[in-house]
């Protein structure tokens, strides 16, 4: 497995520590982001983990900034992208296996390191669950297509 990390100045430190959970557990980790406390553009970092994923070069991708949610907007912004700010290890779960999410964001402002590593861990362990979930996802797909929820409720 091969996941991309991106951040900004402010989680440094933290992006840092999940780089290293992830290589311990042999996971293959291409870091886009900043190394630097100094000012640093988020949507930069978003936007590459992004691309990566959406191009097929990793396996899915870890954001993280203040809030994860800044970050979390400029990712979704490319095609084929879905990622989702986790705040506790259950809506991450929940974000793989009903969401089917290919980037998980969170922010170093919000949470600890311990609860970081556990939300990681539970998005890398769930499984999509397609079934009744596909639907929805489709329509997302639909609506990132055409941008009109009213195309996708048709389909």
């Amino acid at each position: 497995m091969k996941l991309a990390i991106g951040n900004d100045h402010v989680a440094v430190e933290m992006k840092q520590e999940i780089k290293a959970h992830l290589e311990a557990k042999g996971i293959a980790v291409v870091d886009v982001g900043t190394g630097s406390t100094e000012r640093f553009n988020y949507p930069i970092s978003g936007y590459k983990v992004a691309r990566l994923v959406a191009d097929g070069e990793v396996d899915g991708g870890i954001l993280i900034c203040g809030t994860g949610v800044g970050i979390s907007l400029a990712a979704n912004k490319v095609k084929g992208i879905r990622a989702c700010v986790c705040s506790d290890p259950y809506t991450a779960k929940l974000s793989k296996e009903h969401n089917n999410t290919n980037i998980i964001a969170f922010g170093a402002r919000v949470i600890g390191i311990e609860t970081a590593k556990m939300i990681v861990d539970e998005w890398l362990n769930a499984k999509y669950e397609g079934g009744r979930h596909q639907v929805r996802v489709d329509m997302i797909g639909e609506i990132e297509r055409t941008q009109d929820l009213k195309a996708a409720h048709e389909n």
